[in-house]
């Protein structure tokens, strides 16, 4: 890998956004290991690597560290990506992968700076003595200040493109390519469709906010079903009375909207309140007045 490099001004320079995604696909990779090595758990008891979290995690990145950044000068995320470091620290020209102390400096401080991290919380949180109070302010203040180098190296790698993270910085150590990069070549067709494609999902984004989509399926399933008389005898309220026309299920609440049809009380309040021009699935009657149905319905009717 290191002999395909050339000297270090042929290297073209890395995108800002390329490191970025490095950075992203690498935290990615470790919520995806951290997930699938827990639920190896799932039938032990619970909490049962609570005591020893950070102690495992520690493991898990020692071993991607072993077989990334030792073994290949790159995380996963960089590879993915055509990227490796390289040793900014030498003076000649030509390509240098990783010294030892670089390697080791990088393990030390990525997975035992988040294990001290993790291991210093649970220590000093239930520690009420005063001498474990002071050690905790200057871990805190510690943690804090690399925090705010942290921020002043990304403003500064915005500017000047080198040097993501506060770690690559410190251990001199810069994102390169491994192989020049091919100019990509996108067909006319291609990429008409692909224009085509995004202008009506654009225009759907804008659409479908503006079609009320609850009238919609309730006017079909009118339409669909057969339609009832416009009856208001008595006989033909009690005969609706034994399901809501909405849920279909029991009314609860029962309430009337001026047709023959029975409806939960939250079923039609929420339908009309999410649409004033609410008609009725059944029969298509509008909402003239919601009244609570006076007539009383045994639940043993249910069975009958």
């Amino acid at each position: 890998m290191a002999s395909s490099i050339g000297n270090e001004k042929s290297v073209n320079p890395v995108l800002r956004i390329s490191q970025l995604d490095a950075l992203e696909l690498n935290k990615a990779l470790e919520q995806l290991v951290w997930s699938q090595f827990t639920s190896c758990f799932h039938g032990f008891k619970p909490g049962v690597l609570a005591h020893i979290e950070p102690e495992v995690k520690a493991f898990l990145w020692l071993i991607l560290w072993r077989f990334t950044i030792y073994s290949k000068n790159a995380t996963v995320g960089q590879a993915i990506l055509n990227i490796q470091y390289k040793n900014n620290l030498s003076q000649t020209e030509k390509y240098q992968p990783l010294s030892k102390h670089q390697k080791l400096g990088y393990l030390i401080f990525t997975v035992g700076g988040r294990w001290l991290e993790e291991r210093c919380y649970d220590l000093f949180s239930s520690r009420q003595l005063q001498s474990f109070c002071k050690i905790k302010r200057c871990i805190n203040f510690g943690a804090g200040l690399l925090r705010l180098c942290g921020l002043v190296n990304f403003l500064i790698f915005l500017q000047k493109g080198t040097f993501a993270t506060l770690t690559e910085r410190i251990l001199g150590i810069r994102s390169v390519f491994c192989k020049p990069q091919s100019i990509r070549q996108v067909g006319f067709e291609y990429m008409n469709r692909e224009l085509l494609w995004h202008g009506f999902a654009e225009f759907l984004i804008y659409l479908l906010p503006l079609i009320n989509v609850q009238k919609l399926k309730l006017k079909i399933s009118s339409w669909c079903l057969p339609l009832a008389g416009l009856s208001n005898s008595e006989n033909t309220l009690a005969a609706h009375c034994k399901e809501c026309s909405l849920c279909g299920e029991w009314p609860t609440m029962p309430h009337t909207i001026g047709c023959s049809h029975v409806f939960c009380y939250y079923c039609i309040k929420s339908n009309y309140l999410f649409d004033m021009y609410f008609t009725c699935p059944k029969c298509g009657s509008e909402v003239h007045s919601l009244q609570p149905l006076k007539y009383k319905i045994e639940m043993t009717e249910l069975h009958a």
